[in-house]
């Protein structure tokens, strides 16, 4: 499809919306209306005596839609404008394509990764719960039940908000290491056949890192609320390793007010009972075993070095070791999945019944080949069934939605929903994707956000992306975390 942008420069917004509705369609940007060939998306504003409006028209196998919309501007300051025009912008665009669409996505008109933050801001300035589920429904066209399971998530980031302390913080630590690399996988990690050597020089510089950002925690005044030790894949780590790790954080971060302790041990055939001892007896009280699928060909079909019965097996190791608090991770629109054999894996793992699964849809990787309309359409809809198969098998077993969040490029527009037995929320999960407090993270990859809670500001400190990078930035790691912790007046 080709665009125009007249009178705006809303790149962004116009084509995160084209792709969010058309996710099949090639976007390109024409410099002027003399260029538009079909299919085609005019995008124009204009503002007059205080008042934005945005028109859009869409042209589509030989037919043509428009929508308009206008709003007051008057007064606005800076960002609150630009707040208003995009939406402007975005929400006729939406208006306009939704006519050629077989049905309208479930998420209507949103776009973002955080649904549930939109919806507990709106409740936060006011509005009961119901009538921002109204809100969700009518202005932004959210299914009743994503408009649900948004609300329900916004309750729990609210009551979880209520325990956390104005000098509380959590930490993450990443491993980046994998047994294998899955064909989904768009995390920075490395396989151990690739950068196995680098496993050493990179713990050292990570418990170099752990030492600096304590003492920056120390002087700064914070108490560390949970840990989550995720990747990659952790477990990628033989015992000894996962040991100097766990004791360079418990000697050096003062964890008498930690309330969660989390570790991706992630893929079953990188999990023994050696190293189960090693986590528990270091006070870790939560951990994943992600099995993705429990049909042997799909695991096979994706690059896993593992079957189902590995799966049973860690669990069961798990069980033995003392944890009471295991995760579950499953992906929906997996090669060579169906609904039927999702929805087995459902079954499975509710007989296994660990206190957290977490549902995933599978996220297009940019670049791939979705010119094939009816292909995509088809994923769609059999993603669409194992979601909501899911959903009602999860509640049925008595298991509640506690966080959500959405990725761009994701398979059919749907979303990632960890779901818990009453009173097991993972507390981290939510505190990360809600935005509720500030999160150092340390290792390759991190991105450390300070959550100012009283204005919602966030400022961020990245390191180095891959293992040998951030190796080799071990004099300057602490900087960046520096500046977070002691801001400029």
């Amino acid at each position: 499809m080709i665009y125009t942008l007249e009178n705006h420069e809303l790149k962004h917004a116009v084509e995160e919306m084209l792709f969010h509705l058309l996710p099949t369609e090639t976007l390109s940007r024409a410099d002027s209306v003399e260029q538009l060939t079909e299919p085609y998306c005019r995008s124009i504003l204009t503002e007059e005596n205080g008042e934005a409006a945005a028109r859009a028209i869409v042209c589509m196998d030989g037919a043509v839609h428009e929508a308009e919309k206008r709003a007051s501007v008057t007064g606005l300051a800076t960002l609150d404008y630009k707040r208003t025009i995009t939406e402007l912008v975005k929400t006729t665009v939406y208006d306009a394509v939704v006519p050629f669409l077989p049905q309208a996505p479930v998420w209507g008109s949103l776009t973002g990764v955080r649904p549930a933050k939109l919806a507990r801001g709106m409740i936060e300035r006011g509005m009961t719960r119901g009538e921002a589920a109204v809100e969700l429904r009518e202005h932004f066209h959210v299914s009743p039940e994503r408009t649900a399971l948004t609300i329900r998530a916004a309750a729990t980031a609210m009551e979880m908000d209520k325990t956390i302390g104005e000098n509380d913080i959590s930490l993450y630590v990443g491993i980046p290491f994998c047994p294998s690399r899955c064909y989904y996988c768009s995390f920075v990690s490395a396989t151990t056949a690739q950068s196995g050597k680098l496993i050493e020089p990179y713990l050292d510089t990570l418990c170099r890192e752990i030492e600096e950002t304590a003492a920056l925690v120390r002087a700064a005044g914070k108490q560390v609320q949970s840990v989550y030790i995720g990747g990659g894949t952790p477990t990628t780590l033989d015992e000894h390793q996962l040991a100097r790790l766990l004791s360079a954080l418990e000697n050096h971060f003062d964890f008498s007010h930690l309330r969660e302790y989390t570790v991706e041990a992630g893929r079953p055939d990188t999990i023994t009972p050696e190293k189960l001892r090693v986590l528990k007896s270091a006070g870790v009280g939560r951990v994943s075993i992600n099995p993705q699928s429990m049909n042997d060909a799909v695991l096979a079909a994706i690059g896993r070095k593992h079957g189902a019965a590995d799966v049973l097996r860690a669990f069961e190791q798990a069980r033995q070791a003392g944890f009471d608090e295991i995760n579950m991770d499953l992906i929906a629109g997996l090669t060579g999945d169906t609904a039927e054999t999702f929805a087995q894996t459902v079954d499975t793992l509710l007989n296994l019944s660990p206190e957290n699964i977490t549902v995933h849809t599978l996220a297009i990787k940019r670049g791939a080949d979705l010119t094939d309309k009816a292909a995509a359409a088809a994923q769609r809809e059999t993603v669409s069934q194992m979601l909501d198969g899911a959903s009602h098998a999860l509640q049925n077993a008595g298991y509640g939605p506690y966080y959500l969040y959405r990725q761009k490029f994701m398979a059919g527009g749907f979303e990632n929903v960890g779901w818990c037995k009453p009173g097991t929320e993972c507390f981290y999960n939510v505190s990360m994707m809600e935005e509720l407090q500030t999160i150092l993270s340390l290792g390759a990859g991190g991105v450390s956000k300070r959550v100012v809670r009283e204005t919602g500001w966030i400022e961020r400190a990245n390191n180095p992306k891959y293992p040998l990078e951030y190796i080799q930035a071990a004099d300057r790691l602490a900087n960046g975390k520096k500046k977070l912790l002691f801001p400029k007046k």
